[in-house]
């Protein structure tokens, strides 16, 4: 390895949209603002720049080709990003999408080799050697998976980068940040009572929130079905199948138990309603809810399936289960507001180690040690 290096860097950073919501482009956001903040040059390579998001970035669009299909617009982006740096001359090319030419792949998902494996034998072989789709997204993780270096943004991400592509060397984890002022106990402690009332939730009610999009892999029901007279669940987040969690939320509780939020400007205001954030993934890269109620000072009930689990220590900051009666032990323990409290101010401490110059600071020690081995090499590559 070459002399660590602790001068002004010269940083490619590559995705599609370079936009303030979705988790990878939040994630590369926060990242890519805050290098630039330590002084680092970056030339942002995207499709997409939402508006005031690259202050003194050099903007390089890349075309959006081949619209029609997400693998082929992922294989174009790939092709085209590597033709525009061709020539470059950057100490660290960064990417946070499937590609070929960066030095640095930042991984946000579970490998597609995943999904593949857990198919029938059948369908293995259809996706392995009859769907092109397949194998092309199959080609593309593999030579993304051959980066120099890796940054998964879970251990549960690595674990699987570990079994499915044998990769050991070069593997440095990233988990998700989290605003620590934007999500904060002191907000959350003066709005509670209007959060509160504004839901019709009486003061002796346990609350519980749930946040998420994609109800079933998030494990919606199995709150649901492990939701206790007494307690109140707040259910924020678009989803599928609302109809079916409606009738199970119906059949399972009392009138008015759960209620379902949908979509909020500003989720702040339940965290401030809430006792404690659930998560009972049956899968999951990561988990940014648990964080974010971690930073304003929640308790947590986590699914060890989730990625975040890495940040549970059970019984510390909050839990960890496997199945509806785990998850339902664990909301009886934290009745107690003593328990609650106690838990919750572990969190938060949780939370401010994780905050998102901490996940900088990884980024930003990979990119020097990155830039120290080129220029150790004869050509500087």
């Amino acid at each position: 390895m070459g002399e660590f290096i602790s001068a002004r860097l010269k940083i490619a950073v590559l995705i599609k949209r370079f936009i303030a919501t979705g988790g990878a482009e939040r994630y590369a956001v926060e990242v890519t603002r805050r290098l630039l903040q330590r002084g680092h040059m970056i030339d942002l390579y995207a499709r997409q720049v939402e508006t005031g998001l690259a202050p003194d970035m050099e903007v390089v669009e890349v075309p959006d080709r081949l619209r029609f299909s997400s693998v082929l617009n992922s294989w174009s982006f790939a092709a085209e990003t590597a033709k525009c740096l061709r020539d470059s001359a950057y100490d660290v090319i960064l990417s946070h999408e499937r590609g070929h030419c960066q030095d640095l792949a930042v991984i946000h998902t579970f490998a597609y080799k995943l999904g593949v494996e857990n198919y029938s034998l059948l369908k293995k072989l259809n996706s392995i050697y009859l769907s092109p789709r397949s194998w092309l997204h199959l080609r593309l993780e593999r030579q993304q998976m051959a980066s120099p270096w890796l940054v998964p943004a879970s251990n549960t991400i690595k674990t699987g980068i570990q079994k499915y592509y044998g990769r050991r060397s070069n593997i440095r984890i990233a988990t998700p940040g989290v605003d620590i002022d934007w999500f904060h106990p002191d907000w959350t402690r003066q709005h509670r009572e209007m959060a509160r009332r504004t839901e019709g939730i009486r003061a002796d009610e346990l609350v519980v929130l749930f946040v998420g999009s994609e109800f079933r892999r998030k494990g919606l029901d199995m709150l649901i079905n492990a939701t206790e007279p007494g307690t109140k669940l707040l259910v924020v987040g678009a989803g599928e199948r609302h109809g079916y969690y409606r009738r199970l939320a119906a059949r399972k509780g009392e009138p008015g138990q759960v209620l379902f939020k949908g979509l909020v400007d500003d989720v702040r205001r339940y965290y401030a309603a809430a006792d404690v954030v659930a998560l009972p993934s049956r899968k999951e890269a990561f988990g940014m809810s648990v964080l974010e109620g971690m930073a304003c000072g929640l308790p947590v009930v986590c699914s060890d399936a989730a990625g975040v689990s890495a940040l549970v220590t059970d019984g510390a900051n909050g839990y960890l289960f496997q199945d509806t009666a785990g998850l339902q032990a664990a909301l009886s323990k934290l009745k107690h507001p003593e328990m609650r409290r106690r838990l919750g101010h572990q969190a938060r401490l949780t939370a401010v180690d994780h905050a998102w110059d901490a996940t900088t600071d990884a980024f930003e020690q990979v990119c020097r040690q990155i830039a120290a081995d080129k220029r150790s090499r004869p050509n500087g590559r």
